[in-house]
C-alpha cells in the first residue's frame, strides 16, 4: 500500500520514490507456511530469482544450511519435493524458504512467524540460522513473531497490542 501519512524510509530512500520492482528485489520473505511447488528443490530455491546462476543457488542453500541435506538425496538438487513440499520435513521446508529469500541477496529479510510450524529442535536451529545470517551478511531482519526466543538477541523490539504500537 502507498504511504498516506508520514514517511517510510528504506536505506535513506522514501518508499514513494522507488518502484515496486526495485523494492521487491531488495526484500526476501520467509513465511510461516512456506509454499513449495511440486517441482525440484533447485526450482523452489531459484523461484526467489529465476535468473540466479547455479553457483548462486548453491551459495544460498549453503547459507541456509540445507546444501548438505540436498546433496544426500539421490537426485540432489533435482529431487522433486512433492505437492506443497510434502516430501520434506517442516525444518527442511523452512530452510528452502530461507535459501529462496537469500538467492536474491536482499538488503531486508522479512520473516513472518518463521518457526511457527516447527518442533522445538528445528525452531532453535532456525533461530540460530537467522541470527547467524544477520550477523554474517549485515542484512536487516524484520521478524514478526509471538515467539519470545527471538527477543533476547534482537536489536529492537516493537510490540503491537490491540492495534497500537508500544515499544
Amino acid at each position: 500500500y502507498d504511504v498516506t501519512e508520514g514517511r517510510f524510509m528504506i536505506d535513506g530512500q522514501d518508499l514513494r520514490d522507488v518502484t515496486q520492482a526495485s523494492l521487491h528485489s531488495q526484500i526476501g520473505v520467509v513465511p510461516q507456511d512456506t509454499v513449495l511447488f511440486n517441482d525440484t528443490i533447485h526450482y523452489n530455491i531459484a523461484y526467489g530469482r529465476p535468473t540466479a546462476s547455479e553457483d548462486e543457488i548453491v551459495a544460498a542453500a549453503k547459507a541456509a544450511k540445507i546444501h548438505e541435506f540436498i546433496l544426500s538425496l539421490p537426485q540432489g538438487y533435482e529431487t522433486t519435493v512433492g505437492e506443497r513440499g510434502l516430501k520434506l520435513s517442516g525444518g527442511e521446508k523452512q530452510r528452502v524458504a530461507v535459501a529462496r529469500a537469500l538467492v536474491n541477496a536482499p538488503s531486508v529479510v522479512l520473516a513472518d512467524e518463521p518457526s511457527g510450524n516447527l518442533d522445538s529442535a528445528n525452531r532453535d536451529e532456525l533461530h540460530e540460522l537467522l541470527f547467524k545470517l544477520r550477523d554474517d551478511f549485515g542484512q536487516t531482519f524484520i521478524i514478526v513473531t509471538h515467539d519470545d526466543n527471538f527477543a533476547d538477541r534482537s536489536d529492537k523490539i516493537i510490540l503491537i497490542k490491540d492495534g497500537v504500537i508500544e515499544s
